[in-house]
C-alpha cells in the first residue's frame, strides 16, 4: 500500500510570531480598580516629596526630585488606558532606561561612596518613574508600593527636621485605604466608586486605626533601646571636596571677621576694628557680629560688645549629650585671648587614606576611664574652618584630604563649614569621676606649667590673695584642686551678675581686674575668664575653650538643633595623669557640663519625657517624676522573674500575676522607705544649717518646686516665692538669706531660730507671722 502523507504544514515566519506576540491581548489578570491606582499613585507622590523634604535637610538643596511626580502621573494614567495591551515597544524601552539609571547610579555610588542613601533613593524614584509605564496587574501596583515605603523609609533616616511628620502622616494615612483596596481586590471585591464611603472605609474608621497606629508608634519609638555604639562603620559624611592651594593649618577664617583689610560677610570693618585680623591688637572696643560666635579665630577680643541674631548653624546626632568643642586658648592679653602655638610648626597636619574618608587623631595618654561617642554634625550655615567635636576625638570622618589639628586638640579644615557640609567624628569620651580627679598628681609637666600657668605681672598679686580669700571662706577646707575649681565656679555663679549693659574697657584695664573688683559681673564669657585666671593664680593650669552648648534636642528626629547663640566659653583644668575637664562659671548654666552617663540604652525615653515634662505643671511633672523614679528602680529585676512565671503555663500566669500585683506594691513601700532612711542618714552627715535649708528644698520640691542645679538659693527662693502666700514667701527667704550668709559670709547663724522658722513653714505660717 501506498502510505498515506498528512499534508505538511509550513512553519510559521519568524515575522508571523512576532505580530502574534506582538497583536496578542493582555494578561488575564488585570487590575481594574481606578480608586487603587490612584491610591498606590498617591503613596508614590508622598514618598518622592518626602526624600526631596529630607534630602534639603542633608544638602539643602530642594525640588531635585520634584520632577517626578508628574512625570509618574503621566506614566500611571498610560497605564490606566494601556492595561490591556501587552506595549512590548515601552517594555523595551523601560528596559533601556533602567540600565542607564543603574549606570547612573553605580557613578554616583563612586562618587559618594561614604553615604549612598540619596543615591539609592534617586534610582528607586527613576524605577519607579520607568515603571509606572506599565502597570497591568496589581502585583505591578504592589511592586510600586514597596517602592513607596523604601523611600519612606529611606527619608526617615536622612530626615534632620520635624518636617518629614507631616509627610510620614500623609504617607500613613494614605496606605491606609492604599491596603485595604489591595486586599478588597485580592477578594474579587471592586468598588463602587472613588468615595471612601463607596470603597468600604469610612472617615470614622481610618481615624480611628490611623489614632492607634499613631500611639504604639510613637510609644515604641519612646522605649526603643539606643544601644552604645553602631552596628557599622560606614558614617554619614559629604562627598570630597578638593582644595587648590597649601593648607599649613595656621589660619584660621571666620566669616563674621574681617580679614587682610577686607569686610567680613557679617558686618563692617568699623565694628570690628583690627581685632579679628591676623594681625593688630585684640582689644579695641568693637561690636559682636550678628550671626558668627566673636570667639571662634586666633584671637578672641572680649572688649567687644552686642548680641547675637539666633540661627540654627548645625544639627548634631549623638550617642551622648556634650559640649561640641571648637578651640582653646592658652595666652591672657588682659582684654581677651590668644593661641600662642599658631604657626607652621605648632601645627599637625594629617592625611588620610586615598580609600577611606577617617582621619586617625593622636589621643593624649590618660588613666581614667573613657567611652566610644560617636557624632555627625550637618552644618545648615557657613561656619569658620575650625570642626566641632566632642573631646577628645580618635577618628574624623571628613571629605577634605587633610586636616589640621593644633596643640590644643582644635580641629581644623583646609575650607570653612558650609551649608550642607556632613561629617562624622568619633571621640572617646572620659568619664569624669570625682574621686580620681581629686587624687590627681599635682606635678605638673614643664609644658603644661609653661603655657597653662600664665597670670599677668600687674594683677597676679591681688589676684592670688582674693582667690585664696574665697577659698577660705569655705566651711570644710579645699585641698585638692578639683574641690577648689568647683568651690569658685559655684562662688562665681553665685555672687556675680551678667551684666548686657557693661561699658567698654579703656585701654589700660584688664578684664578680670574690672570684671572681680569694679563690675561683679560682665558678659557670660567674662566669667569664664575670671575663673580660669583665678585658678592659674593659685597653681592650677587652665585654659579657656570655646564652642557650642548641646542645644535643644528634638525627641522625634534625634538631633539636636544648634544656634550660633549656643555658642560660648568655658574653663577647661588640667589635672595630672587625666587630662582636661571643664568647669561652666557661667549663671544659669550646670557647673558640671553635660557629659556621659553609664548606660543611656534609654536614653531617647529620658529625654522624650523631659521634653513632655517642660509643658506639664510643676506640681504634676514633680509627681509623675517621683513615680517614674520609684518604678525604674525594680523593673529590671522584675521581668527576669515574671518571665519565667509566665512560661510555665496558664497556672505559671495567674501566679505570676498575683505576684506581680503584690510584691509590686511591696517593693515601693520599701523603696520608699528606705529613701527616707537615706535621706535621714545623709541628713545627719551634714552641718546643721545645711541640713535645716536642705530640709526647705527637700519639702518644697514635695510641693512641685523642684531646685535646678543651676539656681543660686537666692534665685531659687524668689522663684518658688511667687507661687506662695507672703507669710509663706517671708520664711522662705529669711531662711535662704540665711543659709547664704553662714556659706559664703562666714555668719554663725542662729540654729534654734532656723528651726523655728522650718516648722513654722510646713505646719502654720500664718500664726507663726502674727507671732513674731
Amino acid at each position: 500500500m501506498t502510505p498515506i502523507h498528512a499534508p505538511r504544514r509550513s512553519r510559521p515566519s519568524l515575522k508571523t510570531l512576532w505580530q502574534q506576540q506582538f497583536d496578542a491581548p493582555a494578561q488575564e489578570d488585570v487590575e481594574d480598580s481606578l480608586a487603587l491606582r490612584v491610591f498606590v499613585q498617591a503613596l508614590v507622590t508622598v514618598g518622592i516629596i518626602a526624600i526631596d523634604v529630607s534630602s534639603a535637610d542633608l544638602t539643602g538643596i530642594q525640588g531635585t526630585s520634584l520632577w517626578a511626580v508628574p512625570v509618574s502621573i503621566v506614566g500611571a494614567s498610560w497605564s490606566w488606558f494601556r492595561r490591556r495591551s501587552r506595549n512590548i515597544p515601552v517594555k523595551f524601552c523601560i528596559a533601556i532606561a533602567m540600565l542607564l539609571a543603574l549606570a547612573t547610579f553605580l557613578m554616583r555610588i563612586l562618587a559618594e561612596r561614604n553615604d549612598t542613601r540619596l543615591a539609592l533613593a534617586h534610582l528607586l524614584i527613576q524605577l519607579q518613574v520607568f515603571h509606572s509605564f506599565d502597570l497591568p496587574r496589581r502585583k505591578d501596583l504592589g511592586y510600586s508600593m514597596v517602592i513607596g515605603l523604601i523611600l519612606i523609609g529611606v527619608a526617615a533616616t536622612i530626615s534632620q527636621t520635624f518636617t518629614f511628620a507631616p509627610v510620614l502622616l500623609a504617607f500613613l494615612a494614605i496606605a491606609l485605604p492604599a491596603l485595604t483596596l489591595d486586599y478588597r481586590s485580592r477578594l474579587g471585591i471592586q468598588p463602587r466608586g472613588m468615595r471612601l464611603t463607596k470603597i468600604g472605609f469610612s472617615l470614622r474608621q481610618m481615624g480611628a486605626v490611623l489614632g492607634v497606629t499613631l500611639a504604639l508608634g510613637l510609644v515604641i519609638f519612646a522605649f526603643l533601646p539606643r544601644f552604645q555604639g553602631y552596628q557599622i562603620r560606614s558614617f554619614p559624611v559629604s562627598a570630597p571636596i578638593e582644595f587648590d592651594g597649601q593648607f599649613d593649618g595656621s589660619t584660621i577664617t571666620n566669616p563674621g571677621y574681617v580679614n587682610e583689610g577686607s569686610e567680613g560677610s557679617g558686618g563692617e570693618a568699623s565694628d570690628f576694628g583690627t581685632n579679628q585680623g591676623e594681625g593688630g591688637e585684640a582689644s579695641e572696643p568693637g561690636t559682636v557680629d550678628t550671626n558668627s560666635y566673636y570667639g571662634f579665630s586666633s584671637r578672641m577680643n572680649q572688649n567687644l560688645r552686642g548680641e547675637m541674631v539666633p540661627q540654627v548653624v548645625m544639627r548634631v546626632r549623638s550617642q551622648a549629650e556634650g559640649f561640641w568643642r571648637v578651640l582653646a586658648f592658652d595666652r591672657y592679653t588682659g582684654q581677651g585671648w590668644e593661641i600662642s602655638r599658631n604657626t607652621e610648626e605648632d601645627i599637625d597636619i594629617l592625611d588620610r587614606p586615598r580609600w577611606t574618608m577617617r582621619f586617625f587623631i593622636p589621643l593624649s595618654p590618660t588613666l581614667n576611664r573613657t567611652r566610644e561617642v560617636i557624632q555627625t554634625y550637618t552644618v545648615t550655615a557657613e561656619l569658620p574652618n575650625l570642626i566641632p567635636s566632642l573631646y577628645e576625638p580618635k577618628h574624623l570622618y571628613f571629605p577634605t584630604e587633610q586636616v589640621a589639628i593644633d596643640p590644643e586638640g582644635s580641629l581644623r579644615s583646609p575650607l570653612n563649614l558650609t551649608d550642607g557640609l556632613t561629617y562624622t567624628v568619633v571621640s572617646q569620651v572620659p568619664y569624669r569621676d570625682r574621686t580620681r580627679l581629686r587624687e590627681a598628681s599635682i606635678d605638673y609637666p614643664e609644658a603644661v606649667r609653661r603655657h597653662y600657668l600664665q597670670v599677668p605681672e600687674a594683677i597676679a598679686p591681688r589676684l592670688q590673695e582674693t582667690t585664696q580669700a574665697i577659698l577660705a571662706r569655705s566651711a570644710n577646707p579645699l585641698t585638692d584642686p578639683y574641690e577648689q575649681a568647683l568651690y569658685l565656679t559655684q562662688y562665681l555663679k553665685q555672687n556675680y551678675t551678667i551684666q548686657p549693659d557693661l561699658p567698654f574697657l579703656d585701654p589700660d584695664d584688664d578684664l578680670v581686674e574690672s570684671f572681680l573688683f569694679d563690675y561683679a559681673g560682665g558678659y557670660p564669657d567674662h566669667f569664664s575668664t575670671a575663673l580660669t585666671l583665678m585658678l592659674r593664680s593659685i597653681g592650677i593650669p587652665a585654659r579657656l575653650v570655646a564652642g557650642f552648648g548641646a542645644g535643644e534636642f528634638n525627641p522625634f528626629t534625634g538631633f539636636y538643633v544648634v544656634r550660633n547663640t549656643d555658642a560660648y566659653a568655658m574653663t577647661e583644668v588640667y589635672f595630672g595623669q587625666y587630662g582636661w575637664f571643664a568647669f561652666d562659671p557661667i549663671p544659669g548654666h550646670e557647673a558640671l557640663p553635660p557629659t556621659i552617663r553609664e548606660s543611656d540604652t534609654f536614653g531617647v525615653l529620658r529625654q522624650f519625657w523631659n521634653w513632655i515634662a517642660g509643658w506639664l505643671p510643676s506640681p504634676v511633672a514633680g509627681f509623675l517624676n517621683g513615680l517614674f523614679d520609684a518604678i525604674a528602680s525594680g523593673a529590671s529585676r522584675a521581668i527576669a522573674f515574671i518571665t519565667s512565671l509566665f512560661s510555665r503555663g496558664w497556672i505559671g500566669g495567674l501566679v505570676g500575676l498575683a505576684l506581680l500585683t503584690g510584691v509590686g506594691f511591696l517593693g515601693w513601700l520599701g523603696l520608699m522607705g528606705w529613701r527616707a532612711l537615706r535621706y535621714r542618714l545623709w541628713l545627719n552627715q551634714l552641718p546643721p544649717m545645711e541640713a535645716a535649708y536642705q530640709q526647705m528644698v527637700r519639702w518644697l520640691e514635695t510641693e512641685g518646686f523642684r531646685k535646678s542645679a543651676a539656681q543660686t538659693p537666692l534665685e531659687y527662693a524668689r522663684t518658688v516665692s511667687k507661687h506662695h502666700s507672703p507669710s509663706k514667701a517671708d520664711l522662705i527667704e529669711e531662711i535662704s538669706h540665711t543659709y547664704v550668709q553662714w556659706r559664703y559670709g562666714d555668719r554663725t547663724p542662729d540654729l534654734g531660730k532656723v528651726r523655728d522658722r522650718l516648722k513654722a513653714l510646713k505646719t502654720n505660717p500664718v500664726e507663726q507671722r502674727s507671732g513674731k
